[in-house]
């Protein structure tokens, strides 16, 4: 056998084991790849995390500007949205954000009645800047 044990080396040798065949593979072998697996895990949660953490501060940028578009009156997402800049804020980035501000107590959520011509009333939810 290799000096060098693979991955695909231990899951061989572990159905060997299993179904009681002889294999090179020890226990000791096993060990190590798990240890080495888990690891990986561990760093390719952290590096999430720190990925994680730039979104934030990045949609940080996004709820400060979105605090700065609001205004006194109950509006809907769609009007705050016109006076922020950027192509890329959508409404369901908006949203997140503003019950972020909601929930800090920076923002108030309500509703808002609007009837187009010739239609039905809608009922939109709304946001408006809380004095601090």
């Amino acid at each position: 056998m290799n000096t060098r044990i693979t991955k695909r080396d231990v899951l061989v040798g572990l159905l060997a084991m299993a179904n009681g065949e002889a294999t090179d593979i020890t226990w000791e072998n096993v060990a190590n790849y798990a240890n080495n697996e888990i690891d990986l895990l561990d760093r390719k949660a952290s590096k999430a995390a720190e990925r994680a953490a730039a979104k934030r501060v990045e949609g940080d940028e996004l709820q400060d500007a979105l605090y700065e578009a609001l205004s006194d009156e109950f509006e809907p997402i769609a009007d705050i949205l016109t006076r922020i800049e950027g192509d890329d804020v959508s409404a369901a980035k908006a949203a997140v954000r503003l019950k972020r501000l909601v929930d800090a107590g920076k923002a108030e959520k309500g509703e808002v009645k609007i009837k187009p011509e010739g239609g039905k009333t809608r009922t939109l939810v709304a946001y408006r800047r809380v004095e601090e």
